[in-house]
């Protein structure tokens, strides 16, 4: 019951973009985000029933979890400005993502879980998320955060990956432990995912604009 949770949640996101998609169309990140979400949904319905069927997962998220930071690196790149910036994150996703293939093919192997690379993008993207803050906070006028959609999305991967760092990057020593820790700790995965979703709905819901009735009050009240 606990994945049909963060599934609901990563569903409702996907409709949420592709309906908002209109509203962000001068960004090119909001326009593949729904893709990418859509991605994520088959990537998590497949592991379910793989999990179902007593089936190893581990190398599919191997492989889309490489996928996964080196898009979300792409997405930081895309919303930051600065030049200098861009072409840091810009080398740290190629370095990022041949890394990672060495390693889950060559080091750690593809049927184990690949901790260290797995670190290595958390640190990445809570980097890039810290830069982020820095250059908005730093811009001279005002910004309405409830209209900005690069903030919640940029806030929902730095809490996620933070929290997440710990957990995925200790994951093959942490499954000596007792049942009940382990299922506890997935109930916080799953709560994990919720909240990154959520996180990405309302950034999806800043730019929807919504549509004023053609009866004015005036009219209503005669």
């Amino acid at each position: 019951m606990r994945p049909i949770i963060s599934l609901i949640s990563l569903l409702i996101s996907l409709i949420i973009g592709i309906y908002s998609a209109p509203s962000h169309n001068k960004k090119l990140y909001t326009k593949v985000f729904p893709g990418f979400l859509f991605i994520s949904l088959l990537v998590e319905i497949i592991s379910v029933y793989r999990n179902w069927k007593h089936l190893n997962t581990i190398f599919i998220y191997n492989i889309f979890t490489v996928i996964e930071f080196s898009f979300y690196l792409w997405l930081i790149f895309e919303i930051i400005n600065k030049k200098r910036a861009k072409k840091i994150i810009g080398f740290a996703i190629g370095f990022y993502f041949i890394t990672a293939a060495i390693n889950i093919f060559f080091i750690q192997g593809l049927h184990h879980f690949h901790t260290l690379t797995y670190s290595l993008g958390c640190l990445l993207i809570v980097a890039a998320c810290i830069y982020y803050f820095y250059e908005l906070f730093e811009r001279p006028h005002f910004i309405n955060l409830l209209k900005e959609p690069p903030f919640w999305i940029c806030t929902g991967l730095m809490f996620f990956y933070t929290c997440s760092f710990p957990i995925y990057g200790l994951s093959n020593l942490l499954l000596s432990l007792p049942k009940i820790f382990i299922k506890n700790i997935g109930t916080f995965i799953i709560l994990l995912n919720v909240f990154l979703y959520t996180m990405f709905t309302i950034a999806f819901l800043c730019k929807i604009k919504v549509r004023k009735s053609s009866l004015s009050l005036s009219s209503v009240a005669s």
